[in-house]
């Protein structure tokens, strides 16, 4: 006995010649998010008006997911969904305005971070800015270049962006002639590269296409105007009567430009990432964080920017809320498309067990790793919940693969029951029909939501 014990030592040493075992290292991690893509905005989701072959092709290397949600229908709840993993009904967050994280938030970057990875944000963060306990560096992030504040990040051409220095958030100025867009890609391909030896994990927050309009350079337009540089497209120029947006004689040729320099910086990615030898050890997820506006000159009707949904960005139809993603990388099975019911809330879980870990937060997330080989879910969500607030307050909540129900204060409350395997455009409220369902629909609306101070319901 002592003898077979004694052989399996050396040959776990590796004396007789063997070749040692190493552990496997930890998977990089990769997060990109768009900022007003919608379901219909990419080819390899329907779009007709231009094509997005790098996307297309990171679909055919990956999966494509369809019935994939942001946290919220506008921008910076989706985000605090996203990194803390809790829906609408417990998210600190859960409308647009400045309200930072807390202290207390612990969001997917500290997790990763306490759990051995470098992590770096580049483009909105949009959750917390210098002065106060959301500024990016108090967050869980080792790097960042981008925006911190909304309203700044309106604008394509500023003369700062923010980053972390000596572990504080601190102004970087740059040139204002230059479109942000380009200096927040160059920093994450950068970060890929300085950072390939270690886990990472990058959140690549793109302001593209949010308004407003304007692509990063002039080539990225060319495609889309004739030879006396008039748009192809029927355009309408956008006039300026509110808010900060500027003017833009061609937003149609300068939205499919933006997302067009998005497809071929996606390409960057992907093309560094092989030529470092790391696609088979990152995992690529991306996505947008709320459904298509109109701002600025958008125009989603002329280009179906929601495809077969009905509603846009602010909207609680699936329009508003469903949204493209595509996995890519590590040991993600090619070719596949994947129809389970998921939110960004399942992020969070699934990088933790990418990373290797176990679940040790209260999420309402849950892990959707398993799909990435191929497999069935371990656990199917029994609801998914959504609330909003800038039209008095309005409710959505997902019942499985066949039901939605929706709820608007624009139409007195009255719930709307929705079957979406057989009316994915939300066309034909059913609820008279099937009062068990909307029985159980009330039931979710109750048991997801818990009362928030920071977002008091109005009095009628």
């Amino acid at each position: 006995m002592k003898y077979s014990i004694i052989i399996a030592l050396l040959l776990t040493v590796g004396i007789f010649g063997f070749k040692n075992t190493k552990p496997t290292s930890k998977p990089n991690i990769i997060y990109v998010m768009a900022d007003d893509l919608g379901y219909g905005d990419l080819s390899c989701y329907g779009q007709k008006k231009f094509k997005t072959p790098h996307l297309d092709q990171m679909a055919e290397e990956g999966i494509r997911y369809t019935d994939y949600h942001s946290g919220s229908t506008v921008c910076a709840p989706s985000r605090c969904a996203l990194m803390t993993g809790k829906h609408m009904g417990h998210a600190y967050i859960r409308g647009n305005g400045e309200i930072p994280l807390r202290d207390e938030d612990f969001t997917v970057a500290e997790y990763l971070k306490q759990n051995g990875y470098h992590t770096g944000i580049f483009g909105k963060w949009g959750l917390g800015q210098a002065a106060n306990a959301g500024s990016p560096e108090k967050q869980g992030w080792d790097e960042f270049l981008g925006y911190t504040h909304h309203v700044h990040a309106h604008h394509f051409f500023t003369n700062n962006l923010w980053t972390i220095k000596d572990k504080k958030t601190v102004i970087q100025p740059i040139d204002s002639l230059r479109h942000t867009h380009l200096y927040v890609m160059d920093a994450a391909l950068n970060f890929v590269k300085n950072n390939q030896a270690k886990p990472f994990f990058m959140y690549l927050a793109i302001t593209m296409p949010h308004a407003e309009v304007f692509a990063p350079t002039p080539e990225s337009v060319t495609p889309f105007l004739t030879a006396d540089k008039t748009s192809t497209f029927p355009e309408t120029p956008f006039i300026q009567k509110a808010g900060n947006y500027r003017s833009q004689a061609q937003p149609k040729a300068n939205f499919a430009g933006m997302v067009t320099h998005l497809d071929r910086d996606m390409g960057r990615l992907m093309e560094l990432l092989k030529s470092l030898d790391l696609a088979e050890n990152t995992y690529v997820f991306f996505t947008s964080d709320n459904g298509p506006h109109q701002e600025g000159g958008a125009d989603p009707v002329f280009f179906d920017s929601n495809g077969p949904l009905n509603g846009i960005k602010r909207d609680m139809y699936e329009g508003g809320i469903r949204v493209p993603l595509i996995a890519w990388g590590g040991k993600v099975k090619k070719g596949l498309t994947n129809n389970d019911v998921l939110a960004n809330w399942d992020f969070f879980p699934t990088a933790v067990e990418l990373a290797g870990g176990r679940k040790t937060q209260d999420l309402d997330g849950l892990s959707f790793a398993n799909t990435l080989k191929g497999k069935p879910l371990k656990k199917k969500h029994e609801s998914l919940y959504w609330e909003f607030y800038e039209r008095g307050f309005d409710q959505a909540v997902r019942l499985g693969e066949e039901w939605k129900a929706v709820r608007l204060s624009a139409k007195g409350g009255k719930l709307e029951l929705y079957n979406l395997k057989t009316d994915l455009g939300e066309e034909n409220d059913v609820a008279s029909q099937y009062p068990d369902i909307v029985t159980k629909a009330e039931k979710a609306f109750a048991y997801n939501r818990v009362v928030s101070d920071t977002w008091p319901l109005k009095k009628k």
